[in-house]
């Protein structure tokens, strides 16, 4: 399971997705997102930064504890960064390439043109519509 937990509010659940038996939380602090892990074993949390290519990790034995050590781990980051004069790596730039079909992307081409949108409007409308969608619940069948 996933939990999506806002910084600011850690009790705040923005997503929640099941993967097997075990149950992740994702946090969130100045663009930069985290998976966190809970290690029953050593009785404590730990995370890392996704999506940066630089090893970003932290840990805590609470939520605050956690909290605290995931903001002073992406400070710390950012600090490294301009210390040596380099930029940050940001997470993500908002743009993405994807492979299609030339019959697929003609297809979504004119489905952004009937509506109206342009074709990056219409795909992230899409995108948007395909993430936030309720999953729906398997069908039973009948017992006899």
């Amino acid at each position: 399971m996933l939990l999506f937990i806002e910084p600011n509010n850690f009790g705040k659940i923005h997503a929640q997705i099941s993967f097997g038996s075990g149950v992740s939380v994702m946090m969130k602090y100045k663009g930069y997102v985290a998976r966190v892990e809970l290690d029953e074993d050593a009785g404590i949390f730990h995370g890392e930064v996704l999506h940066v290519r630089d090893v970003i990790t932290f840990q805590g034995e609470t939520p605050a504890e956690l909290k605290k050590a995931f903001r002073e781990s992406v400070d710390d980051y950012l600090a490294f960064c301009e210390s040596r004069g380099e930029k940050p790596e940001k997470p993500f730039s908002g743009q993405f390439v994807t492979r299609i079909s030339k019959e697929l992307h003609q297809q979504i081409d004119l489905a952004a043109k009937l509506a109206g949108k342009s074709l990056n409007a219409w795909v992230e409308q899409q995108l948007q519509t395909a993430l936030f969608a309720s999953p729906k619940p398997a069908k039973r069948k009948a017992s006899r």
